[in-house]
């Protein structure tokens, strides 16, 4: 009885564990370029979305998730039953097990968060990079993002902020 609800706790563990997902693609959305056709941004969209996964492996990051939480828990459970077995016997070897597998399914749900948010910023970078070399917009926060005073030559919201923009190309005229 007690086995079985040890075996239920686990289950139950595992499952919600299981729950938590990462986006199938980027987290931000890219917006067509000036100019730029829709099917053609169709075109580098998913020809971007595919760059960017054999950037992080080849493995979705959801893929990468569930190999971590899985690797974890698994450890746990084997590290616990073995605990359980040198203290124990056979029935301290189920139960070490059981809680090994709980406390590596807790452990492994943060260490495979964390590799998810690595892989998924790792994916996001890499499909960001080749959309804006495709000529498209994608989205900068609010501090990166300057309008230009064509007059001046200066970022209009940061006159007078100590910033100076770069010279202009040598064959410009001023």
């Amino acid at each position: 009885m007690r086995t079985t609800r040890t075996l239920a706790v686990i289950a139950l563990t595992l499952g919600l564990a299981a729950c938590v997902t990462n986006p199938a693609g980027p987290s931000n959305m890219a917006l067509p370029g000036t100019g730029k056709d829709f099917n053609n941004f169709r075109a580098d969209d998913l020809s971007c979305r595919d760059y960017a996964v054999t950037q992080i492996g080849g493995k979705s990051v959801n893929q990468q998730y569930n190999a971590s939480l899985a690797s974890t828990t698994a450890i746990g459970t084997v590290i616990g039953a073995a605990i359980g077995a040198a203290t124990g016997g056979g029935e301290g070897a189920a139960i070490g097990a059981g809680v090994g597998g709980l406390s590596g399914a807790a452990a492994g749900a943060n260490t495979a968060s964390i590799s998810g948010m690595n892989a998924q910023d790792k994916y996001d970078n890499a499909y960001y990079q080749c959309m804006y070399a495709a000529g498209h917009k994608i989205p900068v926060p609010a501090s990166m993002a300057r309008t230009y005073s064509k007059a001046a030559n200066t970022p209009s919201s940061t006159v007078g902020s100590g910033y100076y923009p770069p010279p202009p190309p040598p064959n410009r005229p001023r």
